[in-house]
């Protein structure tokens, strides 16, 4: 299938959205009301910092929602306005973060069922609306929405329609695309649909394990059997990996993204030679800008005197995932929580920990004075952001009382 033609005949097509529909002035007092904070700004305004009893917060200077976040949900929000009576479906989850798709429910929006980890699409109808998340949606699922004569109201970011740009070019030049990625996460699920060749890979190791390959050989049976899920199909270790292009998940860690980059600029510069380099390697910088700044700014708050940090955002969020492997990498106690509802009684919160389970811990809010480190990811409005804050406060000031 020729992604690049569908894609551009898709965008011509009348029943094809990317922008709002003139509802932005309503929609945006609409979104103020109910996700920002004016505590939030208040902290922002006192140089990110807010001293209320024994409770110093320190506010990461970059978190929260960014730019590609509020677009969706804007126009989510206005698509809904501007087809009040339709039935209408979303592919995914609007963005990572529980309140936020708890609105689309409430909004009448429905969100394609799954089955036996397959999308169940037999319940949307011609006629319906169907819109895409920021994550996008592959090209399979687009095109049997199209086919299905449905209106699609796409605000995938403009981020990750860059990064399915860049594997565009790598299947262009004959290239395997080479995608830093969770397999699973559908933001990667749509960029290798719009790939060739590809190998998603989770991490520094695995990249090691496919550099050594490249440049020892080995079991060939053992690659496809460690890879069987995040490669094309058909896809010959001994073939494809002479001519490699890197991309990524545009959440995940840029530190690793570019040692990834140069691992394998190196592994390809030392098996064909620098003059031949630019035959067999392509990499063009794919990072997005919010994923950055965000765990910049963290990577400066777990540098300050803190007694822990609270990273909040959805459960299944890379790019809060992200976050919270900075602050266990420079060990310091930290709780990656979804909401306020983590928080439970007596002390005790419930947290997610890198590995995905869930653990809860009790008494873990120190005694006596504190400096609490508060980071947020692209996900996460202000609003759920001051309500954690605001416990904090509060458990504080009752055991203040005790």
């Amino acid at each position: 299938m020729d992604t690049k033609a569908f894609k551009r005949s898709l965008q011509h097509s009348e029943n094809y959205h990317r922008k709002g529909f003139g509802h932005q002035v309503e929609v945006a007092t609409q979104l103020e009301s109910e996700y920002q904070s004016d505590l939030i700004q208040q902290i922002r305004d006192n140089n990110y910092s807010l001293v209320r009893g024994d409770v110093t917060i320190k506010l990461a200077q970059a978190f929260g929602f960014c730019w590609g976040v509020e677009r969706a949900v804007s126009i989510a929000y206005e698509t809904r306005k501007h087809f009040p009576t339709e039935r209408m479906w979303i592919t995914n989850e609007i963005i990572h973060n529980p309140s936020v798709n708890q609105r689309m429910r409430e909004m009448e929006v429905g969100f394609i069922p799954v089955e036996a980890g397959q999308k169940d699409f037999s319940v949307v109808e011609a006629g319906d609306v169907v819109i895409l998340p920021a994550f996008g949606a592959s090209v399979q699922e687009m095109q049997l929405l199209h086919d299905k004569k449905c209106t699609i109201v796409d605000t995938t970011c403009p981020w990750v329609s860059k990064v399915w740009n860049t594997v565009e070019k790598h299947k262009k030049g004959d290239y395997t695309s080479i995608i830093h990625g969770k397999y699973k996460h559908e933001e990667t699920i749509a960029t290798s649909s719009f790939a060739g060749k590809y190998l998603i890979l989770l991490n520094l190791q695995e990249a090691e394990y496919v550099a050594d390959y490249i440049l020892n050989g080995g079991s060939r049976d053992e690659f496809l059997a460690k890879f069987s899920k995040a490669i094309s199909a058909g896809f010959d270790p001994e073939k494809d990996l002479e001519r490699i292009g890197i991309a990524n998940q545009t959440t995940m860690l840029k530190g690793e993204t570019e040692k990834i980059g140069k691992l394998f600029e190196h592994t390809m510069m030392k098996k064909y030679g620098p003059h031949q380099l630019n035959e067999h390697f392509q990499s063009f910088n794919t990072i997005c800008d919010a994923t950055q700044e965000r765990q910049d700014a963290m990577l400066e708050i777990v540098e300050q005197e803190l007694d822990l940090i609270v990273v909040i955002g959805g459960f299944n969020s890379s790019n809060t995932t992200q976050l919270q492997q900075i602050a266990i990498q420079r060990g310091l106690t930290s709780y990656h929580i979804d909401s306020v509802e983590r928080i439970k009684s007596e002390n005790c919160i419930e947290h997610r920990q890198l590995n995905g389970e869930l653990k809860i811990t009790d008494n873990w809010l120190p005694e006596g004075k504190i400096v609490v480190g508060i980071t947020s990811g692209a996900s996460t409005p202000d609003k759920v952001v001051e309500d954690v804050i605001e416990k904090i406060f509060q458990m504080k000031t009752t055991e203040a009382l005790v």
